[in-house]
């Protein structure tokens, strides 16, 4: 599947779905952590495992991002409680969906010029 660019964010964008992973440019990512400044893949722990150790590299960002998308494979499967409270406790939201759908969140969301970042678990 393909995605179509919404707008003119800067940065990495999510062209589309091949391979089993996500299509950024000529790399794929099975999992992938992505900000407006780069994508990276990713090793993620299972979803109820989820902390701010391993959101580090997001958390990182200057200035910190207004919410992480976090697709969370082929269904939805919300954040451990204590994730959302600790990134709520720094003034950032958590939006949980599959990952397919934060994946075209994240090309939308980034046309408008929105700082977030994103944490996608494989399809």
């Amino acid at each position: 599947m393909k995605l179509a660019r919404e707008g003119s964010g800067d940065g990495p964008l999510i062209q589309g779905f091949a391979l089993g992973g996500f299509r950024i440019d000529d790399n794929i990512y099975t999992a992938l952590l992505i900000t407006p400044q780069r994508a990276d893949g990713w090793t993620p722990p299972p979803v109820e495992a989820l902390d701010e150790a391993t959101l580090a590299p997001l958390l990182a960002l200057d200035p910190l991002p207004e919410f992480v998308l976090l697709g969370t494979g082929a269904g939805l499967i919300l954040p451990p409680r204590a994730l959302v409270a600790a990134l709520e406790a720094r003034g950032i939201g958590i939006e949980p969906m599959d990952s397919r759908a934060a994946a075209r969140a994240w090309s939308v969301l980034r046309g408008e010029g929105r700082w977030i970042a994103g944490a996608l678990y494989p399809l």
